[in-house]
């Protein structure tokens, strides 16, 4: 703990960059629970979180089963007047639905459309996944049509979600 202390320190002089490099460490490392320590110290010490920041934090959140502080990381980035990408709104579908929140997952989905923030493979994927976790063939099969309409590529896990999501509703037609 007092090594961390130091450390910490130490990155303060680097500025965000410094911050960035241990927080995406500590993402590497599995230690989430130091990122979001890091990620909690930068504002007090002065230290301005940007989008790769708030990415770091969320894929560290995601990678460890911690669906609800990702998401709550993601809603802070308003806040803080950061802008979200696709890699940050990726990472939030992608650990709701690794938890089986597909309530969740389809919110932040939704929430990345609406604030015309480009969708990707695996943001597509994962909540097609998510849909299918929950049982709904029925958002999973739009999903996945909507994806095709907007030439969004699809790949193996994503047509393999959508049609689990159909033969565990034994919908095939």
């Amino acid at each position: 703990l007092q090594l961390f202390s130091v450390m910490t320190r130490q990155i303060l002089e680097l500025g965000v960059t410094g911050f960035n490099a241990a927080v995406s460490a500590c993402e590497k490392a599995g230690e989430w629970e130091r990122a979001l320590e890091l990620f909690s110290s930068m504002e007090p010490s002065n230290v301005h979180w940007d989008t790769f920041t708030f990415s770091a934090v969320i894929s560290a959140c995601e990678k460890h089963g911690e669906w609800q502080k990702a998401v709550q990381v993601l809603s802070g980035m308003t806040c803080s007047k950061v802008e979200p990408n696709t890699i940050t709104f990726s990472s939030a579908v992608s650990a709701c639905e690794k938890a089986g929140e597909w309530e969740t997952a389809l919110c932040v989905f939704c929430v990345m459309a609406q604030r015309r923030i480009e969708s990707n493979t695996i943001s597509c994927s994962a909540t097609i996944s998510a849909c299918e976790k929950g049982g709904k063939w029925e958002n999973a099969m739009l999903l996945l049509s909507k994806m095709l309409q907007n030439r969004v590529e699809a790949n193996r896990v994503t047509f393999s979600a959508a049609l689990s999501a159909c033969e565990k509703s034994a919908e095939w037609e």
